[in-house]
């Protein structure tokens, strides 16, 4: 009887073992997503409600549509290029050193460059004549 009952024995203990829940590893925590949130626009201008918008809004919406800034990309450099042409040409008035920096900052921030949105110029040689202009390209 006792050699019936060893092998049962064995056998039971076996199949306990198999049935028994087996410890799980710890169950992986997916990582805390990133939300990037993006902060809110402007209903009236388009302007990425964030920072000093209201300054770039009263500022540059005097004498253009904030269409023409919201659809152009640039560093903080190309920016204060365009701030000293429009200055140059179009008589846009002097800002205060914090004034401009502030818009500056604030365009290039939120407005930077992004290659998928705007080619390089095409250059003068490969521009067709222009009937109106008095300059002569030799």
């Amino acid at each position: 009887m006792r050699l019936i009952l060893t092998p049962l024995l064995v056998l039971s203990l076996a199949l306990a073992a198999c049935t028994k829940e087996q410890p799980t590893a710890a169950p992986a925590v997916a990582p805390e997503s990133v939300v990037d949130t993006e902060p809110e626009i402007d209903p009236v201008t388009g302007f990425k409600m964030t920072g000093d918008w209201e300054l770039v809004r009263g500022n540059c919406t005097a004498c253009h549509s904030a269409k023409l800034i919201t659809q152009q990309r640039g560093t903080a450099q190309q920016w204060l290029t365009m701030i000293r042409w429009m200055q140059q040409k179009q008589n846009l008035w002097q800002f205060d050193p914090g004034t401009e920096a502030r818009i500056i900052a604030y365009l290039a921030e939120n407005y930077p460059p992004d290659a998928a949105r705007r080619r390089a110029a095409i250059p003068p040689d490969l521009m067709p004549p222009n009937p109106y202009s008095t300059v002569t390209l030799d």
